[in-house]
């Protein structure tokens, strides 16, 4: 695992662009997992910037986001649909077909899941881009005795409700479920790309990449994994400590 801090956002936001074009450049077909929220907005607005300036082209790619709520459409502007088109999809060149977010409008979610595994299972994600909750989820894979490998519907816990209610105008609205991709599709992308961003996430950052392997702790299986990135701003790795940073398992810049 290789842990990279940062002292200013934009420098962030440029290292994780960096890598995910490197993917794009490097692989004929690449396959990105993508996230949404707002930790991968400068991160996007930095990929557009590159693709603007002709330095990438992503019409050989293939996306597939994490997760998407129930309930929403995709025109509704707190969909994770509608973040994806007018963040990044609507201003490149990539094919529509080659994009692909679960629908959580579907008349059988069960049968969604199911599909949506078989397009991962045909398409191996080469780079998967990954925020954490509070609680230490990934995806909308929530703290629990279990997690589920594949796709799947889940109930969204009091903790995330609450860190998601500042997108609606009512807490009311804010969608109970979601479809997510399981742990077991996330851990089988070949390259992960962790960004963290603020001191309220400074506690998880650390249970989650020092602390025991744990389902209490999601986010904590990416130690499990051999090729993780993970990007931090000086406030989010502010509790990492220097004996968690010399571990041989860590390399941290």
């Amino acid at each position: 695992m290789n842990i990279h801090i940062f002292d200013h956002q934009h420098e962030l936001d440029q290292a994780a662009a960096s890598l995910i074009i490197d993917t794009v450049r490097g692989t004929a077909q690449p396959v990105l997992g993508l996230a949404t929220g707002s930790t991968p907005t400068g991160i996007y607005q930095a990929l557009l910037h590159q693709f603007k300036s002709g330095a990438v082209s992503f019409k050989h790619a293939t996306t597939f986001n994490l997760d998407e709520y129930v309930g929403l459409p995709p025109e509704h502007d707190q969909s994770y649909a509608y973040y994806m088109n007018t963040r990044f999809f609507d201003h490149i060149d990539i094919a529509r077909e080659q994009v692909h977010l679960p629908d959580g409008m579907a008349d059988d979610l069960e049968a969604e899941c199911r599909q949506y595994d078989r397009m991962l299972a045909a398409a191996p994600v080469d780079l998967q881009l990954l925020g954490i909750g509070h609680n230490g989820h990934i995806g909308f894979n929530e703290p629990a005795q279990a997690l589920r490998s594949g796709t799947h519907v889940v109930q969204l816990q009091e903790e995330t409700l609450q860190a998601n209610a500042r997108f609606f105008e009512r807490s009311a609205d804010v969608p109970q479920r979601a479809i997510t991709m399981g742990i077991g599709s996330i851990l089988r992308a070949k390259s992960i790309l962790l960004v963290v961003r603020g001191a309220d996430k400074a506690a998880i950052v650390r249970e989650a990449l020092t602390g025991p392997i744990t389902t209490s702790c999601p986010a904590s299986l990416l130690q499990t994994h051999a090729a993780v990135t993970v990007l931090l701003d000086r406030a989010a790795g502010k509790e990492l400590q220097d004996h968690d940073l010399s571990s041989p398992y860590l390399a941290y810049s």
